[in-house]
C-alpha cells in the first residue's frame, strides 16, 4: 500500500485535510531559456542589413530582454525575445525607398 501525503490547513478554527504533492512545484523559465531565445532572435537579426528598420526595433527588444534577464525577470525576457522574433519574421516596419532611420543621440 502506497502512503498518501496530506497537508493540514488551519484557518479560523477549522482544519482542512488536502492531498499534498510530493513533487516540487513547476519552475518557470530560467536564464538558459532566456539566453537561448535571445540567441536565436539575434541570429535572425544578424542576417538582415544593419540599416533595416525591423532589425533596429528587434535589437531594442533584445537589449531590453537581456536587461529583464539581469533583473531575474525571465518571463518578461522570453516575451521580449518573442516580440523581437515576430518583428523579424513579419517585418512590420518599412521605410519608403530613399528614406533612412536616423536615431538621435541624447545630446542631439
Amino acid at each position: 500500500m502506497k502512503p498518501i501525503l496530506v497537508c493540514l490547513l488551519a484557518g479560523l478554527g477549522h482544519y482542512v485535510v488536502l492531498p499534498c504533492s510530493a513533487e516540487p512545484a513547476s519552475v518557470g523559465p530560467g536564464r538558459q531559456d532566456c539566453d537561448a531565445a535571445v540567441g536565436q532572435a539575434r541570429a535572425v537579426a544578424a542576417a538582415l542589413p544593419a540599416e533595416d528598420i525591423s532589425r533596429y526595433f528587434a535589437e531594442r527588444d533584445l537589449y531590453q530582454a537581456m536587461v529583464e534577464a539581469g533583473n531575474g525577470e525571465f518571463d518578461e525576457c522570453l516575451e521580449l525575445a518573442a516580440r523581437a522574433a515576430d518583428e523579424l519574421r513579419t517585418r512590420r516596419h518599412e521605410l519608403p525607398p530613399g528614406e533612412k532611420l536616423k536615431v538621435l543621440r541624447a545630446d542631439e
